[in-house]
């Protein structure tokens, strides 16, 4: 769970059994204002809830490690054990990067310094840029996010108090606590940081991970900026998240994840019993519900 960054703060829904290929997410839209004063003795008519469903395709995921008899039977170290952890924590980086793969592309998008396009950018993230960002999210009544998904099995909640959330690479943590106005998680009083997360700057709270990774080389002139090649910048993307901006299948509950394995055991196809295995599968999807309450924003990182 410390891995699910973006398990957190989207529209989560539990993948039913044995049903379908597809999966509904629902986006109730806000409700007209009623500014007409109400008539004495007169019941105003009623108004209906308006929604619309995005549905998203799934798509399955997993691995298979194999382990032979003779490393199960002559190793020191408990070998299944150990490739049952690491197999964990592959499966929950692997629908991390799944999910930053499908979101990371959304068209509500962001260059740095308002350049007009991705090659072109050459600075870091700055207080004015998220101006910008948070401006849009609040012109198109983007909510703020004010409740998270527990990092437990169950499906619990918590509440916090209203922001807009970032969630980037950790290089960018030096850029962050440097631009105006950022306060450490460590000196935010009676609220309680997140897990990954290094501070806030006005209203969005930084989050960051090793998962979400830059793109090496996808901007102007390096100058003073990390380079893969040493000649372009690495263009790093920001996630800038509203409530209910978008939606994954839940990795929680019965049919999230799927863990299988299988001592070597004599078969027809292997009558020795010398091949086991330790493996996982999932069905997964990560959709974004309104591209006005999410943005995309594009930055290099310095050095």
């Amino acid at each position: 769970m410390p891995y699910l960054l973006l398990e957190k703060f989207g529209q989560s829904k539990p993948l039913p059994g044995n049903k379908s290929t597809t999966i509904k997410f629902r986006r109730y839209e806000h409700l007209p204002l009623t500014l007409s004063p109400l008539i004495e003795g007169v019941t105003p008519a009623s108004q209906k809830l308006t929604y619309t469903d995005v549905v998203a395709t799934l798509e399955q995921l997993g691995n298979i490690v194999g382990i032979s008899d003779v490393i199960a039977d002559t190793h020191e170290d408990p070998v299944f054990q150990e490739a049952q952890t690491l197999i964990g924590e592959q499966a929950a980086m692997t629908i991390e990067t799944y999910r930053f793969n499908h979101l990371k592309a959304g068209s509500n998008v962001f260059y740095a310094n308002n350049v007009a396009a991705k090659t072109s950018i050459v600075t870091t993230i700055t207080r004015p840029d998220q101006r910008t960002i948070v401006r849009s999210l609040e012109r198109q009544n983007a909510g703020h996010v004010t409740s998270i998904v527990r990092s437990t099995p169950a499906f619990n909640t918590e509440n916090v108090l209203p922001c807009y959330v970032a969630l980037c690479h950790s290089d960018l943590k030096s850029n962050i606590r440097g631009m105006d106005g950022f306060i450490d998680v460590k000196n935010y009083g009676t609220v309680s940081g997140w897990p990954s997360e290094i501070g806030g700057v006005e209203d969005v709270r930084y989050l960051t991970s090793t998962i979400f990774q830059p793109e090496a080389d996808g901007g102007g002139a390096k100058g003073t900026m990390i380079s893969t090649s040493g000649t372009l910048a690495d263009i790093y993307p920001v996630l800038f998240i509203g409530k209910d901006s978008y939606g994954l299948v839940a990795l929680k509950g019965r049919y999230a994840i799927t863990p299988i394995v299988i001592n070597p055991t004599p078969s027809k196809s292997d009558q020795l019993g010398q091949r086991g295995f330790v493996a996982w599968k999932s069905m997964q999807t990560a959709v974004i519900l309104n591209d006005a309450w999410f943005a995309v924003y594009f930055c290099t990182c310095t050095n």
